[in-house]
């Protein structure tokens, strides 16, 4: 049954409390065993109640994991007994549900491959052509551009147009909707391959071969190549061309499709049994699409699937949470809050590194008020597999206003400058021209973003625990992880994000856990995934502009922490019946 909006909004989700560990299955060691095993040890006691396990737990083959082929387990890294484990350690687990896309190589994508319009999966996926026939006009390069009035509206993640074309064995073209990454590699091609082809001889065959690679090294689409010159011929090389070419995508879903629902409650039906308690809804601000809409957080459509994909979940008893990257200023986290659903706070990271660097407690706690006098439930982080967001902290105009954002535009630059001196990379958003209009992201790992100083780290991580919400660990920045440029440098698609994706091997954990850096972090880490203190009143004592004091009070405990921003010494107490006790203090 569909949700009124009205019984979303007097519905709030609740997130369960504790420390979250984020990591792929196989980040330590060569799977999830390896992970689980370090988990039981000693200096891990009490630390986490949470685990959120990126989506590698599944079958998939690009972007690390979010190109889902399909949601069963993948059993090179997980086992189904590594689940119960987890259990067994009191750690309830957090999985995706990537929403917008699947990948070419999913059962649906294979089969409307093979089978073309007599595939019950012929509506699964988004024929560019067909969604904007209305609304384009057909290029040379076979697919429709959008009127420039829509096309103008687009939001894109990468250069170029959202589409990946598609050769089918009847020899016809297709063109699909590609949001994200796709990666399209070619064999080798040489005269031999078309000399079989009847009526082509040897230097009709050089000269094709040599114009088909002109083409593929200029990057341009196949589509678009002229061959009228060989007649009949055309088809038979275009066949052979297309066995060479080796392609991946995340290809977008039509939430048009009934068929696409069942998807849908299939899958979180089967994440509820591997005893996931949270799903993450990746990419869902692109679900859903209509022409002459933005195509990101389209109003009221994407209030709709959300409520549809809650109605599910509370079926098989798990909690959802759209993931979004927006600028502050448009307010699109206060909309999500207010229909009753918890945020990633994007926000934190970014102006945790601006108060460090500048000495100054303003933007972060303008951020804290903002979370308690409004009510949001945050899940919070330094690093993550993604980059540290700068998009999320600008301001933007919405219905001819313009809102601030948590940090000026000149702040913002400043910030990405100083991570990118300390080694990080960029990554941008682009118009359908393939010119970047704005900084997106900077790939690099936190530590290595602080300038890889360890009080610095210290104190970051005492800010994060101290901070509402759920606070959610990536594995490398725990144990101080630096930039990882080879890895960067190796990657392809999305391979700037392997900076900040170094598999540990057991041997760096072992000589991690001795490192003092990392201890203290799980100090601080145990102390808010234990202490009463934080099930309680969260206050802020007013202070210098270089100074941060916070203290959370429990009628059992109270926790606090007083810190300099400009030399970053800091203490943490904590007092309970045992006393006032001071658990940590560090002078510059």
């Amino acid at each position: 049954m569909k949700l009124m909006k009205t019984e979303v909004m007097s519905t709030k989700i609740a997130l369960p409390k504790g420390v979250m560990f984020n990591a792929y299955p196989d980040s330590i060691g060569r799977n999830l065993a390896d992970t689980i095993h370090m988990l039981k040890r000693p200096e891990f006691k009490d630390v986490f109640s949470l685990f959120y396990i990126l989506p590698t737990i599944f079958h998939s083959d690009l972007d690390r994991g979010f190109s889902i082929i399909n949601y069963d387990i993948n059993n090179k890294l997980v086992d189904p007994q590594d689940l119960d484990e987890l259990n067994k350690l009191g750690i309830e687990i957090k999985l995706d549900l990537v929403l917008n896309h699947l990948s070419v190589r999913s059962p649906q994508f294979v089969d409307l491959l093979l089978n073309g319009n007599d595939s019950p999966y012929r509506d699964f996926f988004i024929d560019w052509n067909e969604f904007w026939k209305d609304h384009g006009t057909m290029g040379e390069e076979g697919h429709i551009v959008p009127d420039k009035e829509h096309l103008d509206k687009l939001f894109m993640r990468k250069p170029g147009l959202p589409i990946l074309t598609v050769y089918f064995p009847d020899g016809t073209f297709k063109t699909y909707w590609n949001t994200f990454y796709q990666k399209v590699d070619f064999d080798e091609i040489t005269a031999q391959d078309f000399t079989h082809i009847k009526g082509i001889d040897q230097q009709l065959a050089t000269c094709i071969a040599h114009h088909i690679k002109f083409v593929i090294k200029s990057n341009r689409r196949l589509e678009s190549v002229d061959l009228d010159y060989l007649a009949h011929h055309k088809d038979a090389v275009f066949e052979v061309v297309q066995r060479k070419r080796e392609f991946l995508g995340q290809m977008d879903i039509n939430a048009h499709s009934e068929l696409v629902w069942e998807f849908y409650d299939e899958t979180l039906r089967k994440l509820s049994g591997y005893g996931a308690k949270i799903v993450r809804l990746d990419a869902f601000a692109y679900l859903h699409k209509e022409p002459g809409q933005t195509n990101f957080f389209n109003r009221p459509g994407t209030w709709d699937y959300l409520e549809r994909l809650r109605a599910i979940a509370e079926k098989y008893e798990l909690i959802i949470f759209p993931e979004i990257h927006v600028e502050y200023g448009a307010g699109i986290h206060e909309e999500i809050a207010q229909e009753g659903y918890p945020i990633y706070d994007f926000f934190f990271p970014g102006l945790v590194i601006n108060a460090l660097d500048q000495g100054n407690n303003a933007a972060l706690l303008h951020w804290i008020s903002d979370i308690r006098t409004r009510g949001l439930q945050t899940i919070n982080m330094l690093g993550s597999h993604d980059g540290i967001p700068v998009l999320d902290l600008k301001g933007k105009e919405v219905n001819g206003s313009y809102r601030p954002g948590l940090l000026s535009d000149e702040q913002i630059e400043a910030t990405i400058e100083d991570i990118i001196k300390r080694g990080g990379k960029t990554k941008n958003l682009y118009n359908a021209d393939g010119k970047k209009i704005d900084y997106y992201q900077v790939n690099a790992t936190f530590f290595s973003a602080l300038g890889e100083d360890e009080q610095k780290l210290r104190l970051a991580r005492a800010i994060q625990m101290f901070m509402p919400g759920v606070p959610q660990v990536w594995y490398l920045d725990l144990f101080a992880g630096t930039n990882d440029y080879a890895a960067a440098e190796r990657g392809r698609t999305a391979g700037h994000k392997e900076i900040n994706r170094t598999t540990l091997k057991i041997i760096d954990i072992e000589s991690g856990l001795k490192r003092p850096i990392v201890l203290d972090q799980l100090k601080l880490i145990r102390l808010r995934n234990t202490s009463t203190a934080f099930n309680g009143e969260m206050k802020i004592i007013e202070t210098e502009p270089h100074l941060l004091h916070i203290s959370w009070q429990h009628p059992e405990a109270t926790a606090t922490l007083k810190a300099d921003l400009c030399d970053h010494s800091f203490t943490v107490y904590q007092d309970d019946d045992a006393g006032d006790v001071v658990l940590m203090s560090f002078e510059s």
